[in-house]
């Protein structure tokens, strides 16, 4: 068998047609506690990915989602809790959100969290990851999800840093660092 070929790819232009105007506002941008989540998206060499597509969903801040089939909803007025951004030149990308609260999980109560879908050219399938929260080191070290990734190093690339505006989470596709991508 040979290499990839070109119909097993996609992209160039992957982000194309899925973003809209407000897209990285998963809050209205004068929300209070609104912040920005930052970050770049790379590839196994390091190199920016520039037609990336990130797209994120979590709880409100009481914990609750704003989806249908989820009874409970969401308690914050106008928040939609999904964000979507392309990346740009410098595989740079931010959406504008609250901090999620805690939400229950099949093995406990989960740490505050995001979880981030990547879309990026040359990937048939995205690829999901979560964002944790560095300033919440309890809750973080009794998430059941988090617990489960033994590397240290591995289980860093899911916490976020801090930045002036809000927080940064660089996200790399392959490599030395490579974030941790969950098998779903």
């Amino acid at each position: 068998m040979s290499g990839t070929t070109p119909s097993q790819t996609v992209g160039p232009y992957l982000h194309i047609g899925l973003t809209w105007p407000d897209g990285a506002y998963a809050v209205p941008a004068a929300a209070p506690g609104g912040f920005w989540i930052r970050g770049v998206l790379t590839d196994g060499a390091e190199r920016p990915v520039s037609d990336g597509l990130i797209e994120t969903w979590q709880a409100d801040p009481d914990g609750g989602f704003a989806h249908a089939y989820t009874p409970e909803g969401s308690a914050t007025p106008r928040f939609r809790g999904f964000g979507r951004c392309p990346t740009g030149g410098s595989g740079e990308f931010g959406v504008f959100t609250r901090k999620p609260g805690r939400v229950p999980g099949p093995a406990g109560p989960q740490a505050p969290h995001i979880d981030v879908s990547v879309f990026a050219r040359g990937m048939l399938n995205r690829v999901v990851t979560r964002l944790y929260f560095p300033d919440e080191p309890e809750a973080n070290a009794a998430d059941p999800v988090l617990t489960r990734i033994t590397d240290p190093a591995a289980r860093a690339t899911l916490v976020a840093g801090t930045a002036e505006d809000g927080y940064r989470f660089d996200i790399r596709l392959q490599g030395e660092h490579e974030t941790v991508f969950f098998d779903i």
